[in-house]
């Protein structure tokens, strides 16, 4: 017995809203910028020096810790603030903090033995995709029509008939 292929429907590509795609992204970063941290652990040596008391060649310190969590706190935040700021904020702000992470991104890598590099310049390629992933979506944010988000302006006639009513 022959079966007849149906036809498939082509899947239905919705527009996804910038906000959502944003937050998406940042979301995406900050799993990047937490497994990076957590697979250096694994490095010979780092967790050694946690017990010493250095991170780098950085004694921990309560003020370390607070730059430490300032720093992991900006991505954290901009989860939030894609899906709550107002488009023209949440422009702006989104260019500004993914701007200002690429260089941050870049420095993670900064100081590691080349037999590391892989690894480093793997975690920072795959963070700055992400980070020019949402310069490019704050960048190309769609503007809506003048007419759709402006009160257009009533003609004399119709200023003329209001009047007339009131």
């Amino acid at each position: 017995m022959m079966r007849t292929r149906q036809p498939t429907a082509t899947l239905e590509d919705q527009r996804i809203p910038v906000q959502a795609k944003l937050a998406a992204a940042w979301t995406s970063f900050m799993f990047l910028y937490i497994y990076v941290d957590y697979f250096t652990l694994h490095k010979p040596g780092v967790i050694d020096d946690l017990r010493a008391g250095v991170v780098f060649e950085f004694d921990i310190s309560p003020a370390l810790m607070t730059a430490f969590l300032a720093l992991i706190a900006i991505p954290i935040f901009m989860v939030v603030l894609s899906m709550t700021l107002p488009a023209r904020a949440n422009r702006i702000t989104n260019l500004i903090v993914a701007s200002v992470q690429v260089p941050y991104a870049a420095f993670n890598a900064v100081g590691e033995s080349w037999s590391w590099t892989y690894f480093y310049g793997l975690g920072v390629a795959l963070e700055l995709i992400v980070l020019a992933l949402i310069l490019r979506s704050a960048w190309t944010w769609p503007r809506a029509a003048p007419s759709a988000t402006m009160p257009t302006m009533p003609t004399s006639r119709e200023a003329d008939r209001a009047q007339q009513q009131a």
